[in-house]
């Protein structure tokens, strides 16, 4: 069972991965974009009444993609819960990357801080 739990995990972390780069691309390639337009009016000397609606657009894509970002990191944070619960907290999935501390609230977490502190 626990190779079933650990498999079933490995194929829900690769695609949490996936989702995470892909928003990451996301974001990188509209705000190249809108970084461009501006320069390339310029470069162009065309009024900036020209493409303002465009750049608006995509600075629109960009908070639309940043709310998106912070929806996968909230669902990375369920998933390291359910990770936990279904026994598997000793498991490293991904590249290794730092995570910040796991935020330190209620009252179990803080009796355990109170306790590792003496």
């Amino acid at each position: 069972m626990l190779k079933e739990r650990r498999l079933a995990a490995e194929t829900v972390a690769e695609a949490l991965f996936a989702a995470e780069r892909a928003i990451d691309a996301a974001i990188t390639r509209t705000a190249a974009l809108a970084g461009l337009m501006p320069a390339t009016r310029q470069d162009a000397r065309l009024s900036a009444m020209i493409g303002q609606d465009a750049l608006m657009a995509a600075i629109q894509t960009m908070q639309s993609l940043g709310h998106a970002r912070e929806g996968i990191v909230d669902t990375h944070k369920h998933l390291t819960t359910a990770q936990r619960d279904i026994g598997l907290a000793a498991v490293s999935f991904g590249d290794g990357g730092e995570k910040p501390p796991p935020e330190r609230t209620g009252r179990l977490t803080l009796a355990a801080m109170a306790h590792n502190a003496a």
